[in-house]
């Protein structure tokens, strides 16, 4: 397999505890639920407690947990540029090693910011491995293009908006897109600092093509989770607060979905027990 997946599977951990981690997915037809599989956004990982999906870790008191670390993330190998394109795929590899064996029709997919992206574009090229779609703030700001702000935005960064000057450290660029924003700053460790890396290489999102009519025509359940955005530092919510939200609801609108609005602006691990709480309602 391309990248690294770690497996929560708590199923018969009366007492809790950590369960082992792997890079493969060993789901069996003895499995009492349907596996969900998470994709994670920019500057982070699977496992990851600060951005990633540790606070969902409950969810696999019921069912297999597939933490997926996209390429040159977590403890999948370096990549010259991080593409969802690729991402997609290797998505659709671990569905079809993983969920396709089982008979449920697949697994639940979770994804959240550019991991979103890959989810969609996935859940479009194999739907028939994937049993529904949860998006956790989807940057899928071309399927929204028609909305005035995430029309602002795209004309702002295809018409020149500067990007990364050169000789900026993934130390630096780390340390503006969280305290220039006003928030606090990570500690900058080498895994990191790896992952913020990668992030500054990635393909840009605004490249994504949303194939949303193969994904209307396959008739996924959708569920989409938005932050409020109200506790946010004023800069970070007007820059990419109003824009995700504009997305989350146009996305739900066209996909038939279910929006749900959670305080905060990292819903997943500002407000986990209220995540957790929609995401087993969703999966039933």
């Amino acid at each position: 397999m391309a990248v690294h997946v770690t497996v929560w599977d708590d199923r018969d951990r009366a007492g809790g505890g950590r369960a082992p981690t792997a890079s493969v997915v060993p789901v069996t037809p003895a499995a009492a639920a349907a596996p969900a599989l998470f994709i994670h956004n920019i500057f982070t990982w699977g496992s990851d407690s600060t951005y990633g999906f540790a606070g969902q870790r409950p969810l696999a008191d019921s069912r297999p947990l597939l933490l997926v670390d996209r390429r040159g993330y977590g403890d999948s190998p370096d990549t010259a540029r991080s593409d969802f394109d690729v991402d997609a795929e290797d998505v659709v590899e671990v569905l079809g090693d993983g969920a396709s064996a089982v008979e449920f029709g697949g697994a639940h997919l979770v994804g959240h910011g550019n991991g979103a992206v890959a989810a969609l574009i996935a859940a479009a090229r194999r739907p028939d491995l994937v049993r529904s779609l949860a998006l956790i703030q989807p940057s899928a700001f071309t399927a929204a293009a028609h909305h005035p702000v995430v029309a602002d935005l795209l004309d702002r960064v295809r018409d020149g908006a500067p990007g990364i000057p050169d000789g900026v450290t993934p130390e630096q660029y780390l340390r503006a897109s969280t305290e220039g924003l006003g928030m606090a700053m990570p500690e900058p460790t080498s895994r990191r600092l790896r992952a913020v890396a990668t992030s500054m290489r990635e393909r840009p999102i605004w490249e994504a093509e949303i194939p949303l009519e193969v994904i209307r025509g396959a008739a996924l359940p959708i569920l989409v989770i938005c932050g409020t955005w109200e506790r946010a530092p004023a800069a970070y919510r007007e820059h990419v607060g109003l824009p995700l939200m504009a997305v989350a609801e146009s996305l739900t609108d066209s996909l038939g979905g279910r929006l749900l609005r959670v305080p905060g602006y990292y819903p997943h691990t500002q407000e986990p027990a209220v995540v957790n709480a929609a995401l087993r309602e969703f999966w039933g």
